[in-house]
């Protein structure tokens, strides 16, 4: 015998609710905890690059990194433009309000600067490989000829047939 009651929806109960007066938050699974990053991420800023460059290695100074990274058009971050990345001021205080982890100091450089930069190493490692080629054909022979140079890899599986 089944009870028509059990049955039944209750009064207040509507078998065709909406799917929004659910409670899906409190069914969510809860977040997985993972370790933060050594070094953290600055929030992006629209026309700026943001790259961590070396100030010291194993507690020695590295001025001359430092040096070159400025002149190739890096400048240091302010801790108080971002308060995001949580960090303790540099205790040697030689980069006053700088953002400093363990020897390693969060810069900045424009857009533009950064494209001009990577083209131009592109160029020159083209050029270099322009260079080797030459040097390398210059040793051919009509009667031996050396084959055509391949920048391409393959990968195969299995048995290569």
């Amino acid at each position: 015998m089944v009870d028509e009651n059990t049955l039944a929806p209750k009064e207040d109960q509507d078998p065709r609710a909406k799917r929004e007066h659910s409670t899906r938050e409190l069914e969510a699974r809860t977040e997985s905890w993972k370790p933060p990053s050594v070094l953290p991420v600055p929030e992006k800023q629209d026309g700026w690059v943001f790259r961590w460059v070396r100030v010291s290695m194993r507690g020695d100074a590295d001025n001359t990194n430092v040096s070159k990274r400025f002149r190739e058009g890096w400048v240091s971050v302010k801790l108080e433009d971002h308060p995001e990345l949580q960090l303790l001021s540099d205790i040697d205080n030689r980069f006053d309000g700088a953002a400093v982890v363990g020897g390693l100091m969060l810069c900045k450089m424009p857009v533009e600067k950064h494209r001009a930069k990577s083209e131009y190493l592109s160029r020159e490692a083209g050029d270099q490989m322009a260079g080797v080629d030459n040097s390398f054909m210059r040793e051919e022979d009509a009667r031996m000829p050396l084959l055509k140079t391949e920048r391409r890899s393959r990968v195969t599986f299995g048995d290569g047939s």
